[in-house]
């Protein structure tokens, strides 16, 4: 494997969003770090099968339907609209590529020492690291990070092969446009690569357990978003089970059966995307030779500050405990490299983000108005349109609104929830403003350029007093 500094102050098993940036944060405070790779690049699921390639097929598929669609609405005529799927998976690739080897530039920035192999716990201070070739090395550390993420979870009738049962990863590399794909599951994987392809050309039927999709989300948000999916041709089957699959002439049929009257039907697609969720990966890490205890769910169990049972083992991200996402793992990442480097690390539950990139986007943080009422929070909310706003209109993005949730008692801000273009960006705003206990009153009395989608916040902010101003 190559020379390898044998005492660390901390290694991390995984090189995705918590381990990465777990290690930059750990080199920048003097430890003397490593990070563990199984896989041939670093940046985890996030960079390599997540986040990142699925935003850009979600771009891109989103300009060929605006040049399709809207660009006639804006004087701008185009005769026709080719599509090239390989320029545009080549594209994708690109970036990925290009943001995987920054991690590995950052790496030798901050003198962290990059590993590539799977790595097994042997004792509270050894980790064996097994290369590609079937070599074997142990590292001595005084703390580990286990950092190893999430994998998707597969239906026992719905094996992977990744060319008509798609886990996440197939339906970004696929190179054609299913006449009809089926998508097992309504959440956010879902639903963001539904759209993609329904945009490309697919017939796509989404097959959800719950009665409604997303139902963690303001259900209010979330109406806005399945109605524009709808109009986009995507259908829904909500409260139904998938029960059975076959293959029948190259193509995929699906049994399922309904929750509310028990009634069976059938359905056939070229594809299956299984987007059932993601369990945590902790395949062959030898948690057992050290103690670390898992819950029922198969997540490391871990104290206030990341330590598992054995002390100077933590454990972050979507292995554990919470939402499973890139950011949230990220500040654990940094939270135990300050732990073990100052005693003291923190991240803010009550603030992290949640966000479906479709289109339009759907960005929430905190409290919806129903968990309010569960926790016995009385509230006012503040909501405006997009409609009602002149950049918006400019844009020709009025689908959508801001809500904001605020303590009746208190005007504290208890969560933020926008549908409409831009979302994601525009919900830093409210995250701030909470993360700083931040009143609506707060937003309503600050800045907001004119013309600018911003102004939606301030005018949901004043809308929680009933000052809002109709556009």
């Amino acid at each position: 494997m190559g020379n390898v500094e044998e005492n660390f102050d901390l290694v991390i098993i995984g090189a995705g969003p918590g381990g990465y940036t777990g290690a930059i944060r750990a080199a920048q405070l003097g430890l003397k770090t490593a990070v563990i790779e199984k896989d041939a690049t670093y940046g985890g699921t996030c960079l390599n099968v997540g986040c990142i390639p699925s935003k850009a097929l979600l771009q891109s598929s989103e300009f060929y339907h605006e040049a399709q669609h809207d660009f006639s609405n804006h004087g701008i005529v185009i005769d026709s609209v080719k599509l090239d799927l390989a320029k545009m998976m080549a594209r994708k690739n690109k970036i990925v590529g290009d943001l995987t080897n920054g991690i590995e530039f950052l790496f030798k920035k901050n003198k962290i020492t990059g590993i590539k192999g799977t790595g097994k716990i042997l004792n509270a201070n050894t980790i064996e690291v097994t290369d590609k070739d079937g070599g074997k090395k142990q590292i001595q550390t005084k703390n580990i990070m286990i950092a190893t993420g999430s994998v998707p979870v597969e239906l026992p009738f719905l094996k992977f092969d990744e060319k008509t049962i798609l886990s996440s990863t197939g339906a970004l590399a696929l190179d054609y446009i299913p006449k009809e794909m089926l998508v097992i599951g309504g959440g956010v994987i879902g639903l963001e690569m539904g759209s993609v392809w329904a945009r490309l050309g697919s017939k796509v039927t989404v097959i959800e357990y719950s009665e409604q999709v997303c139902s963690m989300m303001d259900q209010d948000c979330i109406t806005v978003l399945t109605r524009s999916l709808k109009k986009l041709g995507v259908n829904f089957i909500t409260s139904a089970k998938v029960t059975a699959s076959r293959s029948i002439g190259g193509r995929v049929e699906l049994d399922y059966e309904s929750l509310k009257d028990n009634s069976k039907s059938s359905i056939q697609g070229d594809v299956v995307l299984v987007s059932t969720g993601r369990k945590p990966f902790t395949d062959g890490l030898g948690l057992e030779s050290v103690q670390v205890e898992k819950d029922e769910r198969g997540r490391v169990k871990i104290d206030k500050n990341y330590r598992t049972a054995t002390p100077n083992i933590y454990a972050v991200g979507d292995v554990t405990f919470g939402p499973m996402l890139a950011h949230k793992a990220e500040e654990e990442g940094v939270a135990v490299a300050e732990i073990i480097a100052t005693g003291h690390g923190h991240v803010n539950y009550n603030t992290v983000p949640s966000v479906i990139y479709t289109h339009p986007e759907v960005a929430s943080v905190g409290m919806t108005e129903a968990d309010a009422k569960k926790a016995g929070i009385e509230v006012n909310v503040g909501k405006f349109p997009f409609a009602a706003n002149g950049r918006a209109k400019a844009r020709g993005a009025t689908d959508g609104f801001v809500k904001i949730v605020a303590d009746k008692r208190t005007d504290r801000i208890i969560g933020g929830h926008i549908v409409g273009a831009g979302a994601s960006e525009l919900l830093g705003e409210i995250v701030v403003a909470m993360e700083f206990g931040g009143s609506s009153e707060d937003l309503a009395r600050s800045f907001h350029s004119h013309p600018t989608m911003t102004e939606v916040i301030r005018e949901a902010a004043l809308a929680v007093d009933k000052r809002q101003r109709q556009g």
